[in-house]
């Protein structure tokens, strides 16, 4: 194709782009996936189980929201006893306002942390047993502590790519 003005034609142009476009994509879906793996394996290593064995739940609810992990089998005895085990941990820690497990999985400091530390005697943590592991049920009437929760939990939503609503769609 002949130019007349050394400027390339406009489909080189649009070419071009879609291919740095498409290029962009694919690195950011490997950063991602990384990212993803990353945290699976401290995951596996702070929580006790095997991530890929398991399933987390984090729902919003409108005096708290709930943390749940269950076993992928439901003859998996031993998932769901090291998810009872870490959920029981989880409780105890959180109600003392200690988030070392959730910042050592995330390489960061989760969203809501500072806040639900501060007002750690705002908010209640209980676990509860459910037939393939177990559940946090977290509850507070503090306006300041549910906003800290639900931003915390939409975080674990979005790290841990569970499909959950982000916003509060249980009671």
């Amino acid at each position: 194709m002949e130019m007349k003005s050394g400027r390339p034609p406009l489909f080189a142009l649009l070419i071009a782009g879609i291919l740095c476009a498409w290029a962009g994509a694919l690195q950011a879906s490997d950063q991602h996936s990384k990212h993803i793996a990353e945290m699976n394996e401290r995951g596996n290593r702070v929580m006790g189980f095997d991530q890929e064995k398991t399933t987390h739940h984090f729902r919003l609810l409108k005096n708290g929201g709930v943390i749940e992990v269950g076993g992928n089998d439901p003859k998996d005895a031993m998932s769901r006893d090291q998810i009872r085990r870490h959920l029981e941990e989880i409780a105890r820690a959180f109600s003392e306002g200690r988030f070392e497990a959730p910042m050592d999985i995330h390489h960061q400091v989760p969203p809501g942390v500072k806040i639900m530390q501060d007002l750690k005697s705002a908010i209640g943590y209980r676990f509860e047993p459910t037939e393939k592991g177990g559940l946090v049920r977290i509850t507070t009437t503090n306006p300041m502590a549910l906003k800290a929760v639900h931003d915390f939990l939409r975080f674990q939503i979005e790290e841990h790519q569970t499909g959950d609503p982000p916003e509060v769609v249980f009671n």
